[in-house]
């Protein structure tokens, strides 16, 4: 549940009617370029890097001390986070039911994980599954925007509430205090932006026309097509999120809150099993590790942040205090337990999610055959 979101729900259908001219040659070269760059940056984590900090045989003879509760701690926090995924979806997408939400969020996440591009997969695949389901295409592009942006408030959200409470305890980190501080700038121009947008359809309109030819400009740089919304898309989008949110805004605030915060439970649950306890990495410094982390895996260098999430959380962790055998023992179980498990039930409802019978309320076989 991962980069940046256009939140115009009409680029969606707008983009696949947009003629994109084919060039083979130079999209081939750079899809092998970035297949080097992923290939180097995971090598030099994992090869390299990690068995500087800790040796594996050290850090594997850590983990065989875990006893069965302690395993089930894990599994109890790994199943509470998976239990989460939906939640939000169920909230920014009347009568999509729990099940159908669980499918299309293990799918959209697993290719987070296996595709180059940060959210930008995810985001595709949840929409096209939703609309082959027979969910209306506005409402499906509504969703898709709610969550993203929601998404975004919190990842941006959680650096300066970690700076906050480390500047409570009395502990001081500079890397931290930058990215707190570019985490509150972002998180306050989102903000504005989205409180203005709602304001009025003057202002979403005029938001939504500068937005345009700015992320038009940007595109233009790296050659691609000019965005298609303009600033009636805004509007549209103002009007959609006004009717949806008046009466949901705070409960998909706590299932996007509850998303997110069962990750980092399953974090502190490895850091606390393996043997790290409090008096030498605090809940807080965990916290805030894990933050600025999550936050670093927004830029999509490697598809799920491979390798760049291990080195950033095993350096700070080690930073705040922790022994490095432990440390690596703990971060290399956490992102085990949190993108394995997704990995596979994504593949399989990737696989299966056509065989389903899945439906909204209301809906019967015969009005509605299932898609082939």
């Amino acid at each position: 549940m991962a980069a940046g979101h256009d939140i115009q729900p009409q680029a969606l259908e707008d983009a696949e009617r947009v003629p994109v001219k084919p060039t083979p040659q130079k999209s081939r070269k750079r899809q092998i370029v970035g297949i080097v760059i992923v290939i180097v940056i995971v090598v030099l984590t994992f090869a390299f890097v990690l068995p500087k900090i800790a040796d594996y045989r050290d850090v594997w003879s850590v983990v065989k001390t875990l006893s069965w509760w302690q395993l089930l701690l894990l599994g109890g926090s790994v199943l509470l986070n998976l239990a989460t995924f939906a939640p939000p979806w169920m909230v920014a997408l009347p009568g999509l039911r729990f099940l159908q939400a669980f499918v299309v969020t293990q799918a959209s996440t697993a290719s987070t994980y296996v595709a180059p591009g940060g959210a930008a997969p995810g985001m595709a695949v949840s929409y096209a599954m939703l609309k082959a389901w027979g969910f209306d295409s506005s409402s499906v592009a509504l969703a898709v925007a709610v969550t993203g942006v929601w998404n975004q408030l919190a990842v941006f959200g959680f650096p300066v509430v970690a700076l906050a409470l480390l500047t409570v305890e009395g502990d001081k980190n500079e890397a931290l205090q930058i990215v707190g501080l570019i985490g509150l700038a972002v998180f306050a121009l989102m903000v504005g932006f989205f409180g203005a947008m709602l304001s009025s359809d003057e202002i979403a309109f005029r938001a939504g026309e500068l937005a345009a030819r700015v992320a038009s400009w940007f595109k233009k740089l790296i050659r691609k097509q000019p965005v298609t919304w303009t600033g009636d898309s805004l509007v549209r989008f103002r009007q959609q999120t006004i009717g949806l949110l008046r009466h949901r805004w705070h409960l998909l605030t706590a299932a996007t809150l509850a998303g997110h915060l069962t990750v980092f439970l399953v974090l502190l649950t490895c850091v606390r099993v393996l043997g790290i306890p409090s008096s030498e990495i605090s809940g807080i410094e965990v916290f805030a590790s894990w933050s600025l982390v999550r936050l670093l895996g927004y830029i999509p260098l490697t598809p799920g942040g491979l390798g760049v999430i291990e080195l950033g959380l095993t350096g700070l962790l080690v930073g705040f205090g922790g022994k490095q055998d432990e440390v690596v023992a703990a971060v290399l179980l956490y992102r085990f337990l949190t993108v394995v498990p997704t990995l596979i039930l994504g593949l399989v409802s990737a696989a299966t999610w056509k065989r389903h019978r899945l439906r909204r309320p209301g809906e019967d076989d015969a009005a509605n055959p299932a898609p082939s």
